[in-house]
């Protein structure tokens, strides 16, 4: 009898330690879903960028290569909305365009490029938006250091842009018309906003940049409600193109804006 129990017990255990090794080797594999990450400085919640999505898609007037065989600029039509500037004024009107095709060497696929016949900042699928022309606000600084703050004023309401971060190194770098900038590299970066005396916002955070920086590009009421609309650029790396959208009227908790929409696009080889 001790014989015949004797093999069972062994290879009971055997099998026990495959099937353990089985368990932990499922475990690993499994998905890691993404985060909520959870700022206590701004009362807020800053949902990871794969969780976004956006309540109306926007493209700029740029090129886009194709992903297996579809590319984002086709979905561009005359129902979409163009905000673009002419003499110092902006407007919201159709789109007027045409798309040219071209070649992309760097990936070595076909590129569709919007040419719009107007100076377009943002092209938006919201045919709600109304058309005409639009207040906005002249921009004399458009980049906000960690430790800056910067205040727009807009119908009686003062907009406070507050900055953190780390900075690495500052240098001076040279531009196109013989002028020169100031550029930090920064690293764990966050944009926060309030308007008046309501709660601040905490709008964005880059926690590394390549060779660039967030940049406000547009500040003016979009959506007709009287009160600042927002459009920074956001790139988190010099061959990326990434545009973030924040509107008022789609604000909650009296916060003063909120963002609704993004794109990205990558130009790297």
């Amino acid at each position: 009898m001790k014989k015949i129990i004797l093999p069972f017990l062994v290879f009971s255990i055997l099998f026990s330690c495959k099937d353990d090794k089985l368990v932990k080797a499922q475990g690993s594999q499994t998905p890691v879903k993404n985060e909520v990450v959870k700022d206590s400085a701004a009362n807020d919640e800053v949902v990871v960028e794969e969780d976004f999505k956006n309540d109306f898609e926007i493209l700029l007037p740029d090129g886009y290569r194709d992903d297996q065989g579809k590319n984002p600029a086709n979905a561009l039509n005359k129902d979409w909305v163009d905000l673009f500037e002419e003499n110092g004024s902006y407007y919201l009107g159709k789109t007027d365009f045409t798309i040219e095709k071209g070649y992309d060497e760097c990936v070595g696929d076909s590129i569709r490029s919007i040419v719009s016949k107007n100076k377009s900042v943002l092209f938006m699928d919201d045919p709600k938006l109304k058309l005409g022309k639009i207040k906005a606000l002249k921009l004399t600084k458009n980049k906000i250091w960690p430790d800056e703050k910067l205040t727009l004023k807009f119908d009686n309401t003062d907009y406070v842009f507050r900055a953190e971060g780390k900075v690495l190194s500052t240098e001076k770098r040279s531009l196109d018309d013989n002028k020169e900038e100031i550029y930090k590299k920064v690293e764990n970066y966050k944009l926060y906003l309030k308007a008046n005396n309501g709660p601040e916002k905490l709008l964005l955070q880059v926690e590394t940049f390549n060779d660039t920086f967030v940049e406000l590009l547009f500040a003016g009421d979009i959506d007709n409600d009287g009160k600042l609309d927002f459009i920074f650029g956001a790139n988190r790396d010099y061959e990326e193109t990434r545009v973030m959208l924040f509107l008022s009227s789609k604000a909650e908790n009296n916060e003063p804006v909120k963002k609704v929409s993004q794109i990205a696009i990558q130009f790297d080889c």
